[in-house]
């Protein structure tokens, strides 16, 4: 076994500065040799000397000083020169561009970097020691030159110059110490205060959260100027933490004049049913959760001589919203729509996502339909695709079909009689889709998921378990269906279209994974390149204490699944084709498969825009608006628990590092830390091999996987933290 004491946390320290010169002189030549190699960069190629003379005009420099500056970066084979006169960067520049991510100590990282020389071949983010930051601020784009690669495998760099700045509003705090009104930023990664104009005293109480517009620091300050564009009000208020997430991530939530015309322009009627496929004779029925308010998908199962016949219908978004119309360039912009508990910022307007494409009972709607043909096992045997109309016959919740089905509730099913057949039909198919499903190595990772409640007053009422039921198991078994066998299509017909990918996971990250899971006892199956291998070790620990701990660390394993035209299949549904065609209300990769497949359908040759970039950017929508839920859900629950300082919960330990373990509450769902530091009963050491700490003087152990009951101590709602002691 390692152990190692706790290590005093290393300071990131500027470099060294060069002796032996005047620093005012350095200091200028240094931001004169930044500027031409930053003019060279934006010129894209050789430049001449008056070129460059010109575009150096506002640094003041004289031209003497600028070919001597030349000189010196011809002689660090930074540039080259190419002609009389004529001057080009060298990949010996070492310039990239890349995102500034700011620590709140004031040093940074540079990510997403690219460059025009050549690819990044770095493992880790640069780094940015904090005299290298100037007036740099989180989320700029910024130019960097590499200096050095250090010991610990960073790359560090200086800025020679921001691109493009990230964001110029901010939320954050506003203050009124004295006569000095002030904002300080919510987001601890911008390092600065806010001041404000004397005439805006009046605007906010002390302790408001606010919006405010920044005016760029010309230097490294520990002050910005600004001015308050709205206040939102007291911080404890839910609907203020929302708008604070809104602001953190730029989410778009207001829909434009023009974007909400044309959805109330859009006719009620339907007028014209074309070649439309007339399905409102079969018996949809739409399966949702209580809460919800756009139904995007209705099914049906017919039972047949062979086997089974489904119909998933789909809301035919594409009818109304139209390429190059204001509805589409808005859907594409948000990407999804992003659910916060008791809101929704919507991807559609309401009168869309509400209402037209809305499968509510009793109203012909237009959909697109996916009619698959299966045997009594659950192979599917045809498929067949139209444009149709449909009407639903009933909308009934989750928790009504388990009455029925489950539970064989006698009121309920006094209730839905006429249904109980078809009700019946589809268990039987969903169970059969799903076995086959598991068979062939799906990945059935078991992660429960919070239920955050609120009051009429917008309080946290309750946090739970969202309950999960075979009625769940019967929609996403026939959603699946769908989206497969669209996919298909397009693999066989050839058709451009945007996938929905989930590629194998780093054979590294696996191999982090087999360590681990040997500190837990765990004996692994020795193959681990298919799904059916992350099942089976799902399988080790079901219902088990480790369950929630093994699938969590598994599926940090994976790769993110994504969109891309690249069809290189589904390694967690282990799939070969797969593509997201049932969410067209709320997802805009969905709208556009509805787009592909009717062009496929009526041999169309439409121009489509560059899908690999169209899926790069809704990916990257996705992860946004995930990141958005998950951080409303954390500051919620950050509120919830100061209320419960002093209680006591069941939790399992789920993480291990120098300075504490970490926790999730087994009936709340919350997670926090218990620091080092609160365990006073012995001087604990980190056994890095087990992940472990253990008492030097009394071996009590704190392991991965251990269940344990804590009390809440404190909470940081800066922080968006909560802080544990063992009970």
């Amino acid at each position: 076994m390692t152990r190692k004491r706790i290590p005093r946390q290393r300071k990131h320290s500027a470099p060294r500065q060069h002796s032996g010169r005047n620093k005012q002189q350095s200091v200028s030549t240094d931001h004169l040799e930044k500027d031409l190699v930053a003019c060279l960069y934006d010129i894209e190629g050789p430049a001449t000397l008056n070129g460059i003379l010109k575009s150096l005009s506002a640094n003041r420099s004289s031209k003497e000083d600028i070919v001597d500056t030349i000189s010196s970066l011809i002689k660090k084979n930074h540039i080259i020169k190419t002609g009389k006169n004529c001057y080009q960067l060298t990949k010996n520049a070492n310039l990239y561009a890349g995102i500034l991510e700011k620590n709140p100590r004031g040093f940074g990282f540079a990510t997403a970097l690219s460059s025009r020389m050549s690819p990044p071949a770095f493992q880790k983010d640069p780094f940015i020691s904090v005299s290298q930051i100037g007036s740099a601020n989180q989320g700029d784009r910024i130019l960097i030159r590499i200096i050095k690669v250090r010991n610990d495998g960073y790359p560090e760099a200086e800025i020679i110059k921001i691109l493009q700045r990230g964001k110029d509003r901010l939320t954050g705090t506003f203050v009124l110490n004295g006569k000095i009104p002030h904002v300080i930023p919510e987001d601890t990664r911008y390092t600065f205060s806010v001041t404000l104009p004397e005439e805006q005293y009046d605007s906010a109480a002390n302790g408001d959260i606010v919006i405010v517009r920044i005016f760029p620091a010309q230097d490294s300050a520990a002050t910005v100027g600004g001015t308050i564009i709205e206040v939102l009000g007291s911080p404890e208020n839910v609907d203020v933490q929302m708008r604070m997430v809104i602001e953190k991530f730029s989410l778009p939530h207001i829909f434009s004049d023009k974007t909400l015309k044309e959805a109330e322009d859009l006719p009620e009627e339907i007028q014209n049913l074309g070649t439309r496929t007339d399905l409102r004779e079969i018996g949809h029925v739409t399966i949702d959760g209580e809460t919800a308010k756009d139904f995007d998908d209705a099914v049906a199962v017919v039972k047949t001589k062979g086997g089974f016949r489904l119909y998933v219908s789909i809301a035919d978004v594409s009818n109304f919203v139209k390429p190059g119309t204001a509805l589409d360039t808005e859907a594409y912009e948000r990407g999804t729509s992003i659910y916060f508990p008791g809101r929704v910022i919507p991807m559609l307007p309401e009168r869309l996502s509400n209402n037209l494409c809305s499968l509510v009972p009793d109203k012909d709607r237009l959909t697109f339909s996916a009619i698959l043909d299966f045997d009594r096992q659950g192979k599917r045997l045809k498929k067949h695709f139209c444009r149709s109309i449909i009407r639903s016959r009933q909308r009934f919740t989750y928790t009504a079909v388990k009455k029925i089905l489950v539970d064989n509730d006698p009121a309920m099913c006094k209730e839905f009689k006429e249904f109980l057949t078809p009700l019946k039909w589809a268990g039987e198919l969903a169970q059969e889709l799903l076995k086959r499903r598991m068979e062939r190595g799906a990945i059935g990772f078991n992660i429960p998921e919070p239920e955050i409640s609120l009051d009429d007053s917008g309080k946290i009422s309750s946090i739970k378990r969202a309950e999960r039921n075979f009625a769940h198991q019967i929609i996403e078994e026939f959603m699946l269906a769908a989206n497969e066998a669209v996919a298909e299509i397009f693999t066989e017909q050839k058709k451009a279209a945007l996938y929905r990918i989930h590629e194998l996971p780093a054979p590294e990250k696996v191999e982090e994974f087999r360590e681990f899971a040997k500190t837990l006892g765990l004996e692994l199956p020795r193959s681990a390149d298919t799904p059916d291998w992350f099942g089976r070790v799902l399988d080790l620990v079901k219902d088990s204490p480790k369950e929630y701990v093994v699938n969590n660390l598994l599926l940090r394993t994976m790769q993110q699944a994504r969109y891309s035209p690249d069809n290189v299949g589904h390694f967690g549904l282990a799939a070969t084709d797969y593509t997201h065609f049932t969410s067209p209300i709320r997802r805009y990769p969905d709208l556009l498969v509805h787009r592909a497949l009717d062009s496929l359908l009526n041999r169309s040759t439409e121009k489509q825009k560059d899908l690999k970039d169209v899926g790069l950017f809704l990916s990257a929508r996705e992860r946004i608006a995930i990141s958005a839920e998950r951080e409303i859900n954390d500051r919620l629950k950050v509120h919830f628990m100061e209320n419960r300082i002093g209680e006591t919960f069941d939790a399992v330990i789920s993480g291990v590092n120098n300075y504490a373990f970490f926790v999730e509450l087994l009936d709340l769902f919350v997670n926090g830390g218990v620091p080092v530091a609160q365990l006073t009963d012995d001087y604990y050491l980190f056994d890095i091999k087990h992940h472990r700490l253990i008492g030097e003087m009394k071996s009590k152990v704190y392991q991965v996987g251990q269940l344990l009951r804590v009390t809440v101590q404190s909470v940081d709602k800066t922080r968006n933290r909560i802080n544990f002691i063992p009970a």
